[in-house]
């Protein structure tokens, strides 16, 4: 399991394989550096490392506009990253002084002195530091200053994968299309969240439902709306259906996720849970009355199953 560690606790390790970004969602642009670290690693015989930053950077670089949404919590990164195999994620808190590094400036006093690297992995068109002025020029001439390899990935070896955190985004917000996300992620966008009290309306008509509150408030919502999922619950997969809305058939005013899961009826208040998110199947509607509803309710149930049936 990768271990997440910040800055200032990080042990140097100069035997290490090492790559630097945002990796907001680990998306498949991404896994094409990170699968590199790994293999660096690995013919080094050391570490593989991945450097990352909380709170997202546009967050301190651009603080007029509107928040961030983000694709992956660092909990979540951590968990993915686990995943891939990467054997340590170092979390650097980002804020204005450290913005204000230079590019040589981040290498030296972070990446070489505080971190370690023998083998530097880093993007054909990767830019940082203030201004981003940083290149993979930067990274080589201190690499032969101080005595580490660079490894640059190429636009070829990213290939048809060059894809962007910003277009996942505004896929899941402005359409909902989680199957167009999932391409892109190479696996279903998932929610880490807290199982709260709801108002058990679901309950009375047949179908309960848990209310999650997200364990990161920036974190990206797909758009309004009914989806299929599949809910992770004590690393046990559940199948169920989720509503994103203001449930207007109940005159709803604050926007609610609740998932139903099928075959399931088990105290979780408390809980953390993670729903991965398969297909929409329709936009959030006002009904005439609850037997419409719960008509709609039940079709949904059916074709949420024929979706889910592969899983």
């Amino acid at each position: 399991m990768a271990e997440l560690v910040y800055l200032k606790s990080a042990i140097r390790n100069e035997n290490s394989a090492v790559t630097v970004g945002t990796f907001d969602g680990v998306h498949a642009g991404h896994r094409v550096l990170i699968n590199q670290v790994i293999k660096s690693a690995k013919s080094i015989g050391g570490r593989s490392v991945i450097v990352t930053f909380d709170p997202h950077p546009r967050e301190i670089i651009s603080p007029g506009k509107a928040g961030i949404k983000l694709l992956s919590t660092l909990e979540e990164r951590r968990q993915l990253l686990s995943d891939i195999g990467i054997d340590e994620m170092i979390v650097i808190p980002f804020n204005r002084d450290f913005s204000l590094l230079s590019s040589g400036e981040f290498v030296r006093n972070i990446i070489w002195e505080k971190i370690g690297v023998k083998e530097f992995v880093i993007g054909y068109d990767h830019q940082f530091g203030r201004n981003r002025e940083g290149t993979i020029e930067t990274v080589e001439s201190l690499g032969q200053e101080l005595g580490f390899n660079v490894k640059v990935v190429s636009k070829q070896e990213v290939g048809n994968k060059t894809v962007s955190s910003s277009v996942i985004r505004k896929a899941l917000q402005d359409k909902g299309d989680v199957k167009l996300a999932s391409k892109l992620l190479e696996r279903p966008y998932l929610l880490n969240g807290t199982v709260v009290h709801g108002d058990s309306r679901g309950r009375e008509i047949g179908f309960p439902t848990a209310n999650i509150k997200p364990e990161h408030p920036n974190k990206a919502i797909p758009k309004n709306g009914v989806y299929a999922v599949r809910v992770k619950i004590e690393n046990e997969f559940y199948n169920g259906m989720m509503n994103i809305g203001i449930r207007p058939t109940f005159d709803g005013a604050a926007e609610t996720l609740e998932v139903h899961i099928f075959d399931f009826d088990r105290d979780i208040y408390g809980n953390t849970i993670q729903v991965h998110f398969i297909d929409r199947i329709r936009d959030e509607k006002k009904f005439a009355g609850l037997d419409e509803l719960v008509d709609q309710l039940r079709q949904d149930k059916f074709i949420s199953n024929e979706i889910l049936k592969e899983f």
